[in-house]
């Protein structure tokens, strides 16, 4: 069976959770002998048997971040000829899908890693493009042969943002995590390079500076973690000027009042994010919209206690209590899922931060557990085994 990804992100333009998810699936379909898997992602030249790149058009040099995306999915259409299947991830690449779907006749299987009518501050990033982005997501999941939704907590989303969608269409394949490549690692000259001292405790963020990550607010929380505490900051990549000098004042006042505060921009290399994981009391994600949270299984693997929002799938990678702890949030039903009270979630995320921090022992068997339940229940050949089922199940 051949089947054709799309994707915007793949090794070596990986920038968010869906890229690392396309990586994987993509590395297991093709250990399999029934599955054909080509792939076509945006960026530079790969040299890599079955996979095609697509760089912008030229004459769209300048034209709307969304129009551009168009265009290379155009690009992609032609490239899929001779699919039987097409399998595409965020909407960057779900036009393509649609189209390849439409022009060859082949069934269209789409996966929700996220939902556009939930990131309604893309609408700062992209303008009217985000009119476009929506439209296109839309189309493409109303016409889909299949909807691979990442978590329980994503499925609902997709069957409430889309109430065409019949629900006999959208079915649950979680996330997965290479349990060898993520694992703990002890190397802590590696952990100094980046000026972390591993003999102190300290929190780690790992994420893309955008709204739903949370990242202004966890730093809000920080303030009031003990001052032998480091905070570590993996982030980058910012949707816009505004949130990256909203978050710049944060880390300069943090700074200012406390030792031990590493911001890190640059995209860092696996092992690298390894050694910093292992070296953690506790690993933070306080996204206020997650549909599963690839970093919280990377992270568990790694062996970290993972201190996490209460939401969209998070709840399903993190056993409260037992991996780590969930923080409960009340969020707003507007799509945004901004904290009705701001500072209750600052205050309890702190709370949760500190009860971990501060009890060492217990961060560290939280976190053999996370590991134990990363290598039971997400491992990436079972996930491509319910996905090769469900291609089946449409041709």
């Amino acid at each position: 069976m051949r089947v054709d990804v799309l994707s915007k992100e793949y090794p070596p333009e990986i920038y968010g959770g869906a890229g690392v998810h396309v990586a994987e699936l993509v590395k297991a379909l093709r250990s399999r002998a029934d599955v054909e898997a080509h792939v076509h992602a945006f960026g530079a030249l790969r040299d890599e048997a079955l996979t095609s790149s697509y760089a912008d058009h030229a004459e769209l040099a300048h034209a709307n971040g969304a129009l551009k995306t168009l265009g290379v999915d155009l690009s992609i259409v032609d490239g899929c000829a001779g699919t039987e299947l097409v399998h595409s991830h965020t909407w960057y690449a779900n036009f393509a899908g649609h189209l390849a779907s439409l022009l060859y006749g082949v069934p269209h299987v789409v996966s929700a890693h996220s939902l556009e009518p939930l990131r309604p501050w893309k609408a700062e990033q992209l303008g009217g493009g985000y009119a476009v982005s929506s439209w296109v997501e839309r189309t493409s999941y109303e016409a889909a042969a299949a909807v691979i939704a990442v978590s329980a907590a994503m499925r609902d989303d997709v069957l409430a943002s889309y109430p065409s969608i019949d629900p006999a269409k959208v079915h649950v394949v979680h996330n997965g995590i290479d349990t060898a490549a993520w694992a703990p690692s002890d190397d802590p000259d590696r952990v100094r390079s980046h000026g972390v001292d591993p003999d102190r405790p300290s929190v780690v963020f790992v994420g893309r500076i955008t709204r739903q990550k949370g990242l202004p607010l966890f730093l809000r929380a920080v303030a009031q973690l003990p001052p032998d505490v480091q905070i570590v900051l993996c982030a980058g990549a910012p949707d816009t000027p505004e949130i990256e000098a909203e978050v710049s004042g944060l880390v300069a006042d943090l700074a200012a009042t406390r030792t031990g505060v590493v911001w890190i921009r640059e995209m860092l290399p696996r092992l690298d994010v390894v050694a910093l994981l292992s070296a953690a009391t506790a690993f933070v994600c306080p996204s206020i919209y997650e549909p599963l949270g690839i970093v919280n299984l990377e992270a568990m693997a790694c062996e970290t206690a993972v201190v996490a929002t209460a939401t969209g799938g998070i709840p399903e990678v993190v056993v409260h209590g037992e991996t780590g702890l969930l923080v409960p949030i009340d969020q707003a039903t507007d799509g945004t899922g901004t904290p009705l009270d701001p500072e209750k979630y600052v205050a309890d995320f702190a709370a949760a931060l500190i009860e971990v921090v501060s009890d060492p022992d217990r961060a560290a068997a939280m976190g053999r557990a996370g590991r134990e339940r990363a290598i039971a229940s997400f491992s990436w050949d079972a996930i491509a085994e319910r996905t090769v089922e469900l291609y089946r199940s449409v041709l």
